[in-house]
């Protein structure tokens, strides 16, 4: 009982002590202002206001320094640009991009494709759907002359191709054979979707009900918001109470995904072809007889006519807003590659940097890793490649606390230094130095990739985030970038001592 309130007398001695202070510093502040007011008042008034500027300004400043060191500013996110791309929103992100040194040349080339079928004035139809589904027979159907290829093995459409067909009115369609989907070949299913938001309209090609792959693609198809026919093709393999139950599950599956779209739009069509029968012969043997199936697609040419019926510019718009979308992700995909490689020369620059200061030192540290100014001119450059505006303190926060792992991990770097110079033949006998600095360069490394990592994933620096994943990966990115900095430093220690020679 007697130490709680000796603790307590203690405690409002303190208190009445820091009043104390308080009172009387607030006093002497007051007494040498007006001192000073009083001075510059009887004094030249170029003096005043001279003071008073001065006083401002810094004053200014300090807010400025304030803002800049405890307020987090927002991250320009691409991601967070409206999702409806105008012409005039595109185009100044690709001039910007371009002024960057990103290479635009694919977005670029979406929009040469644009204005080219915007000049023709011809409405586009897209066949898709997986291979084996009949779109090439169903193009030679409605264009008997054209020179489609129908492989009966499936698959046969390897590329674009474009075939001219007139309505009942006379306008001229462009009918688009796209790769089928779900091959084995890479790279088709993207050339076919990307063929697809080109298009004014899309005719999906299924033969019964949707599997789940194409499920997955009738739902992006719709998210386009651009007119789409579901065809089922090969429907004279079901009888009519077959066709009806796959017809109602076709509009079923449609509902589920969202989609809005009219029966008449869901069609169930046969494109003809060939088809192979077994004939028994008098003699009791049997021969197989190719025969062809005529073509029942009229009520398909009865969608498209009355689908093309619409305002043709609500066509167009839709078409356009789509390629716009599709230009702005190729140009994402550019910006990406881009900032990739160039925070690749941010950290192999700064690590090279970080190797000579190890070579030149006497005994390196890892500490000189985080709080020197490669560290933090590393960790400004790559935050202003992402896109990241930190904190000048968030930045301190990150090194700082990254610097207890690597401490941690010098030992392994050192370990990994040594063997990965070994690698290296005629190297004969390390020298401490070198390994040293291979290890502070390993760990200056390691140090970049992580926050290249954190900067990807994340669109900011959040130094507690940043840290943790630059423990947890360290010894990964180690391992990584052991023979690329062994490299570099037995470079720096060549160019040494032949200067020095």
């Amino acid at each position: 009982m007697k130490l709680d309130r000796f603790i307590r007398l203690a405690l409002g001695f303190l208190i009445l002590l820091v009043f104390v202070i308080a009172i009387a510093a607030l006093l002497f502040v007051t007494e040498s202002a007006l001192n000073v007011w009083d001075r510059l008042v009887q004094g030249p008034r170029l003096l005043l206001y001279g003071y008073i500027s001065v006083m401002v300004a810094l004053v200014v400043a300090a807010i400025w320094l304030g803002i800049r060191l405890l307020v987090r500013r927002k991250i320009a996110e691409p991601e967070r640009r409206p999702a409806k791309l105008s012409k005039s929103d595109i185009e100044a992100r690709l001039r910007e991009a371009d002024a960057a040194g990103v290479d635009v040349g694919e977005a670029q080339a979406e929009l040469r494709e644009l204005a080219s079928r915007q000049q023709a004035g011809s409405v586009h139809l897209c066949f898709f759907g997986e291979i084996s589904t009949g779109k090439s027979s169903l193009i030679k159907a409605l264009v008997p002359e054209a020179d489609v290829v129908i492989d009966a093995a499936g698959g046969s459409t390897m590329d674009i191709r474009h075939y001219r067909w007139r309505d009942d009115v006379g306008l001229q369609i462009l009918l688009t054979d796209v790769p089928g989907t779900g091959g084995l070949e890479e790279g088709l299913d993207k050339l076919a979707e990307e063929e697809a938001r080109r298009s004014q309209v899309v005719i999906f090609v299924c033969e019964g009900d949707l599997t789940r792959a194409e499920k997955q693609a009738v739902k992006r198809l719709l998210a386009l918001e651009k007119p789409l026919v579901l065809v089922m093709n090969k429907s004279d393999r079901y009888d009519a109470a077959e066709q009806a139950a796959l017809m109602q599950r076709l509009l079923d599956h449609l509902s589920d995904l969202g989609g809005e779209i009219a029966k008449g739009r869901v069609v169930a069509v046969s494109a003809g072809g060939q088809l192979d029968l077994i004939e028994k012969k008098a003699d009791g043997t049997e021969d197989t007889v190719r025969r062809e199936r005529p073509a029942d697609i009229g009520v398909l040419v009865v969608a498209i006519n009355r689908l093309l019926e619409e305002d043709s510019s609500t066509l167009d718009a839709r078409r356009d807003r789509a390629v716009f979308q599709l230009t702005a992700e190729k140009l994402a995909a550019a910006e990406q590659k881009y900032r990739q490689q160039r925070s690749e020369q941010i950290v192999r620059n700064s690590t090279r940097k970080a190797v000579v200061g190890a070579l030149a030192a006497v005994s390196p540290g890892t500490d000189v890793i985080i709080q020197g100014y490669i560290g933090t001119t590393m960790t400004q450059s790559l935050c202003k490649l992402y896109g990241a505006s930190p904190r000048d303190l968030d930045i301190e926060e990150f090194l700082s606390l990254s610097q207890s792992r690597a401490g941690k991990a010098l030992p392994l770097s050192l370990a990994v230094a040594g063997n990965g110079l070994k690698a290296f033949p005629g190297l004969g006998t390390v020298a401490g130095g070198l390994v040293h600095a291979v290890a502070y360069g390993l760990i200056f490394d390691a140090l970049g990739r992580s926050l290249v990592h954190t900067l990807t994933k994340h669109g900011e620096l959040v130094p507690e985030t940043a840290a943790k994943e630059f423990e947890e990966g360290i010894s990964e990115h180690i391992e990584a970038g052991v023979r690329q900095v062994a490299r570099l430093a037995l470079d720096q220690q060549k160019d040494e001592h032949g200067s020095g020679g």
